[in-house]
């Protein structure tokens, strides 16, 4: 083949890929954009979505029309955006159980490497609660309560295998007690009936017991996390009083199908970090109990990979399984 020739189409072939490429990112978006969210309606997460996809919207100048698609403990929202055309149209918001949790504990249809990580969105501590009539006022009361008395307290969690019953069962061994486990159907169900002094404590995120904290129906022991949260900046961590590995925030991140292009991946990155970073978005997630937080699409996704890993490890040695 004549080099001069070869050289040339080269170049000719080389100069419409990248046409071609930036063409995506120029024309995008150029219809409703559908985030999904794993959960029912209502929750944190939707909650989440909801306010973050409408500040997203205003940027790109384009609708963001949340769709909940709930079940399996998340895995049916996120199988569905791991199976959508990877076209710019089709995102989910999801927390970690889908992610972290759930393939630890079922054969779950997607494969984890499969999955476009685009940002991370926020960060909502984990707080360790008791009932205000159960006597306990701090962590250590808490410890001390449950060695004197091994087995007879009960916490209350979201259900087997999710964040609260992990968080718990580190703390547990961490501190060395005996606390039993009573699973609820759901967060909500979890915090009435530690409202109720069905059980005495539990580990929840901070969103959905803010409320009964600042009332005074709840009594806040700890953060389970490294760093105070800002609704509560009198409240000490669990590393600061001595549990250095009882960490269980919950990350919420952005994901997309694989195969996603690149220059509508920048573009849909952007605007959720001009989202996440504006004033009106601040002052939202300071009311829900959030920590703004956003990410490269790296980061997010070793962040999961070393959450699956933290989630495998309690797993198996709590022996923990869906009933």
């Amino acid at each position: 083949m004549n080099s001069k020739f070869f050289k040339a189409s080269l170049a000719l072939g080389l100069t419409l890929s990248f046409g071609a490429a930036g063409a995506h990112a120029a024309q995008w978006p150029e219809q409703p954009i559908r985030l999904v969210v794993p959960y029912a309606a209502g929750g944190p997460t939707d909650v989440i979505a909801r306010q973050l996809g409408a500040k997203i919207g205003e940027e790109l100048g384009q609708t963001v029309v949340v769709e909940n698609k709930p079940g399996a403990g998340g895995t049916i929202g996120v199988d569905f955006v791991a199976r959508a055309k990877a076209d710019g149209y089709t995102f989910g918001l999801v927390a970690p159980g889908p992610l972290a949790g759930m393939p630890n504990l079922m054969k779950v249809p997607y494969d984890l490497d499969d999955i476009n990580y685009v940002s991370l969105v926020g960060r909502i501590p984990a707080v360790i609660v008791v009932n205000k009539d159960s006597g306990i006022a701090d962590l250590a009361a808490l410890v001390k309560k449950a060695k004197a008395e091994p087995g007879e307290l009960n916490y209350g969690s979201a259900g087997d295998g999710t964040t609260p019953n992990i968080g718990m069962e580190l703390f547990k061994k961490e501190a060395g007690v005996d606390i039993m486990h009573i699973p609820y159907k759901g967060a909500a169900p979890a915090v009435t009936a530690l409202l109720g002094g069905h059980v005495q404590v539990t580990m929840v995120d901070l969103l959905p017991v803010l409320p009964h904290v600042r009332d005074g129906k709840l009594t806040a022991l700890a953060i389970a996390g490294k760093e105070r949260a800002p609704q509560l900046p009198d409240l000490p961590t669990t590393v600061e009083l001595g549990y250095e590995n009882v960490l269980m925030d919950t990350n919420y991140g952005i994901i997309a199908p694989k195969g996603l292009p690149a220059d509508i991946e920048q573009k849909f990155h952007q605007a959720v970090a001009v989202a996440v970073q504006s004033p009106e978005m601040q002052q939202q997630y300071a009311n829900l109990g959030v920590v703004p937080v956003t990410s490269s699409g790296g980061e997010y996704r070793d962040l999961m990979k070393s959450e699956f890993e933290k989630w495998r490890t309690v797993v198996t040695e709590a022996n923990i399984a869906l009933k």
